[in-house]
């Protein structure tokens, strides 16, 4: 950890936590990433697809104003090999599918709702990472 920076944490950490509440007392929808990335993608002839958009184009441009502040995009260094990510990837995907969950939007959204169901899944996603990293780093 020879580049930890816990102010990224302690600024972005507040501001996703009041734009998921903004979010939810404004306009009474959930700030489930996934779900509504998911809601532009299906093309629901029901759903109002312009709140999902501008949603979306605003993730991108807080990207956007991050790498104009700093002068720099946010560089992620990745140890593991490419079928390492794509078995891992796949495994995320199949569990929160079955699952029906993603651990942003209950450790975000469902939490601050006191969701019994978001309590279950957020430790169990806590859980299986501790297990993950101490089986990758003390057993494999």
């Amino acid at each position: 950890m020879e580049h930890f920076t816990p102010i990224s944490g302690l600024v972005g950490g507040p501001l996703i936590g009041l734009a998921v509440t903004l979010l939810l007392v404004l306009n009474g929808r959930v700030g489930w990433v996934s779900g509504i990335v998911g809601g532009l993608l299906t093309f629901d002839e029901g759903r109002d697809l312009g709140w999902c958009a501008a949603f979306v184009v605003g993730l991108m441009l807080g990207a956007l104003a991050y790498t104009l502040a700093v002068g720099a995009a946010f560089i992620v260094e990745v140890g593991a090999s490419l079928p390492i990510i794509v078995v891992g990837g796949l495994l995320v995907g199949s569990g929160t599918h079955l699952g029906s969950a993603r651990p942003r939007g209950h450790g975000l959204c469902g939490l601050a709702r006191l969701s019994k169901r978001s309590v279950v899944a957020t430790a169990t996603f806590i859980g299986v990472a501790i297990l993950t990293v101490f089986l990758t780093y003390h057993v494999l």
